[in-house]
Parts: C-alpha cells; sequence; structure tokens
C-alpha cells in the first residue's frame, strides 16, 4: 500500500544537484545524526501543517507519552506547536516562533522539530527548495541555542489522487540527504507507516477520506516513533493509550513497530 526568498532562488540550482535522487538500486542512505545532543529537552516546538494538528495535535501525545515514562516530571515539560494548515516550511516565521516568550515559553526551546509540506519531496524544484528553507531555518533556530529535527512525512496511499508506490523511497531519500547535509536529526516516521502496513496490509493509519492525513492510530505511531527518536528511550509497555481510545492490541502492535523503525534506522540501542 503502499514564497521562497531571493536566498532560495540563488540557491536553488546548486542544490538540484544536492538532492538529486539515487538509482533505484542504490543502498538506502543511513542518517548521519543518531542521537541529538541533548536526550533530554523540556522545550519542544513542533512546526508543520494539518499532519501534526490531526487528532489533538502529535505535540500532545508525545508530550503525555515523556509525562508518563520521563526523563523528567510531568510538569517540567513546555511543548507547543506551530502548525498552518496545507503549509511548507516557508510559510513558517520561524523568526517569530523561536523569540524566547512569544509562544508563552520564556527562556528558549531547546529542540524544534521541522515537518515539511507532504509534496516538498516530490519534484526535484520542491526538493531544492525544502533543503534551502530547512537550511535558513535550521541557522535562525540554531542561533537561539535550539537543535533541529527533522520530521519524516508519510506517503499517500489509496485513495490519494497523487499516491505512488515509490513515494516513500523519495521521502527517505531527501529527508535523510537533507538531514545529513544540516547535520539535524531525522525523525523516521515515514519508515514507521511503511513497516506497519507491510506487516498488516489491512490496518489503516490513514484516514479513509483521503489517503494522506494519519487517523488516530497514524497519529499515535508517530508519537511513538518521536518520542523514542528523540530521548532515547523504548516506548514498548507504555500505557499511554490516549485515554482509552487506542484499543490495547493496537496500542502494542504500534510500540513495536515504533520501536523496531527507531532501533533499525538509527542502528542504535534503543
Amino acid at each position: 500500500m503502499i514564497t521562497p526568498s531571493r536566498y532560495l532562488v540563488g540557491c536553488a540550482s546548486l542544490l538540484l544537484a544536492s538532492i538529486a535522487m539515487p538509482a533505484e538500486d542504490d543502498q538506502a542512505p543511513t542518517p548521519k545524526v543518531q542521537r541529538l545532543d541533548n536526550e533530554r529537552p523540556e522545550r519542544v516546538l513542533f512546526v508543520g501543517n494539518s499532519y501534526l494538528y490531526y487528532n489533538d495535535s502529535l505535540h500532545n501525545h508525545v508530550k503525555r507519552i515523556a509525562e508518563e515514562i520521563g526523563p523528567h516530571g510531568p510538569s517540567e515539560y513546555q511543548y507547543k506547536s506551530a502548525t498552518i494548515s496545507g503549509s511548507r516550511l516557508a510559510h513558517h516565521d520561524i523568526d517569530s516562533l523561536v523569540e524566547p516568550g512569544r509562544l508563552g515559553v520564556e527562556e528558549p526551546f531547546e529542540l524544534v522539530v521541522l515537518q515539511a509540506g507532504s509534496r516538498e519531496t516530490l519534484t526535484k524544484q520542491n526538493r531544492a527548495e525544502f533543503r534551502a528553507q530547512a537550511a535558513e531555518h535550521a541557522e535562525k533556530i540554531r542561533a537561539r541555542g535550539a537543535e533541529v529535527a527533522l520530521y519524516m512525512t508519510h506517503a499517500y496511499v489509496e485513495p490519494h489522487a497523487q499516491y505512488d508506490p515509490g513515494m516513500l523511497d523519495k521521502i527517505r531519500q531527501t529527508y535523510v540527504a537533507v538531514g545529513n547535509d544540516l547535520e539535524a536529526l531525522v525523525i523516521p516516521v515515514g519508515l514507521a507507516f511503511e513497516r506497519a502496513y507491510r506487516e498488516r496490509p489491512e490496518f489503516a493509519l490513514h484516514e479513509t477520506f483521503d489517503g494522506t492525513h494519519p487517523n488516530m492510530l497514524g497519529t499515535y505511531l508517530a508519537a511513538c516513533v518521536v518520542y523514542q527518536s528523540v530521548y532515547g528511550q523504548s516506548v514498548i509497555d507504555i500505557e499511554y493509550d490516549y485515554f482509552g481510545e487506542v484499543d490495547k492490541t493496537s496500542a502494542k502492535f504500534l510500540q513495536r513497530i515504533a520501536d523496531e523503525t527507531v532501533r533499525e534506522f538509527f542502528s542504535r540501542d534503543p
């Protein structure tokens, strides 16, 4: 089942070559950054679109997992999410978002997770603009003292009009290439979706009406992947189930998928 600033215009021609798609028989790229320097961030900002805000917002679920199993006490986390429907990275005013106090968090964020638009990996021009905008955002984020992570999106599934069985290959190649170039952590959410579908093709992680947005199970899986990628602690056997909204059997399956995906992607334990 399986706009841009002058900076972008000036860099686009060079960047096209830097993230050209490798040949199909090339080995899948491996991430340069295996872990964050700070695996205990308390102040985290998510920046993206509806992929994040569907189903009570991804940041809430990641925060609740962290409140359950650490590394800090439940009252110590300050998570924020800045989302724009249908947005690309270029639509977000990062200068404003990372300014201390602007979003009600007085101290600087320690980690900013960037989620690009779902179409930003599909063409050479889009990939060039994605890389350039991610680089521009990363520079501003790091100037405030935060680390940067890239949220690897999932692929479309049927009935989406642009469903393409090879879409995830483009997503993976692009996110890992950009992450490596920027020395940013890549969070392999899209790979977890693929693993789940490969193991259980009938298991739905997308909304059936559009084949693009995550349903509640998709968001739960994404939250598990984000938590384990960021904090380096396994999500196996966590109790969090969104207040009973995620059935225990599905939760256990998705926890395992997240754990296996993160371990394999980073070649780390966990």
